[in-house]
């Protein structure tokens, strides 16, 4: 407040004490601020399950980027001594389609009615139990139906493998990998080649500066087999020796399911001399062994 025109007066300004100041800032109040609320199902806490979901995802796409699975045993049609058996995480379902009213005339009733409804009440249990309760003794039919599935599952899983082994033991069966590992086990004891390649080695191509790559070429098996032969449409060719000698070569391409490309390789102009040459060679190709 001032009274003259001076510039050396001094200005005193009053405020109005009726004026309060805001304390509080303008902030929207969350859920937790209405006693009986909850979060909003769509779309906050559904947004918060799709980036955990895509961290998740993330993390198993990295660990099958960085650990790829390996190739199985080749499948052999004339191997009746086989018992065929889903992985670990079918096996209940699996062993749900052995029953009578899961099966033969009820076989649309076990495969596709009851996973249907199982999935389908997953879908839909959001929506379905909308209480306001999250304690799951409060929730009884929410957390029965949990408890009883977990326990289905457990117990028709167990059961499957049980039987599969029991299966085994009657026939007296030992499954390939388990009588290659066991075969591998004696020849490592005894000093002799195991004929397994050690684990994350590259195998090397034996002689690599042979002529018959070349010829390789000519008759189209690059194509295929990589021009590395470490592998591509066809399987990898190194370390082929190991388990097939020059007179097996011969008759898988004579004989057997590469005939056809046999004879597109004659057609190339490719002669016999030089294909006895590529299976010679490639009998050579062997891994290095412990």
């Amino acid at each position: 407040m001032s009274h003259g025109h001076s510039p050396k007066e001094k200005v005193i300004y009053v405020g109005d004490s009726r004026v309060k100041k805001r304390v509080n800032p303008l902030l929207q109040p969350d859920y937790s601020a209405f006693p009986g609320k909850s979060e909003a199902f769509i779309p906050n806490f559904l947004l918060k399950e799709w980036m955990v979901g895509c961290v998740a995802l993330v993390a198993f796409l990295v660990l099958t980027i960085s650990e790829p699975a390996p190739l199985g045993y080749p499948a052999d049609p004339n191997n009746t001594g086989f018992i065929p058996i889903p992985d670990w995480y079918f096996l209940f379902l699996y062993q749900f389609l052995k029953y009578p009213y899961a099966s033969g005339s009820y076989v649309v009733f076990g495969t596709v009615l009851i996973p249907g409804i199982a999935f389908g009440a997953l879908m839909l249990a959001p929506f379905l139990d909308t209480g306001k309760e999250r304690r799951f003794y409060r929730r009884p039919i929410a957390s029965s139906m949990m408890i009883v599935s977990l326990i289905a599952v457990v117990f028709l899983t167990k059961t499957a493998w049980n039987e599969y082994q029991h299966e085994l033991k009657e026939l007296n069966i030992i499954p390939e990998h388990i009588e290659r590992e066991e075969k591998a086990r004696e020849a490592a004891m005894e000093g002799k080649p195991t004929g397994q390649p050690k684990p994350n080695q590259e195998i090397a191509l034996v002689d690599k500066d042979d002529p018959a790559m070349e010829l390789m070429k000519k008759a189209g098996c690059l194509s295929c087999h990589g021009t590395d032969l470490k592998g591509g449409v066809g399987p990898s060719l190194r370390g082929l020796g190991d388990s097939l000698s020059q007179d097996d070569i011969l008759k898988v391409l004579h004989e057997g399911p590469m005939k056809a490309q046999y004879e597109q390789a004659l057609a190339a102009g490719v002669t016999e001399d030089e294909i006895t040459s590529i299976a010679a060679w490639l009998a050579k190709q062997k891994s290095s062994t412990e």
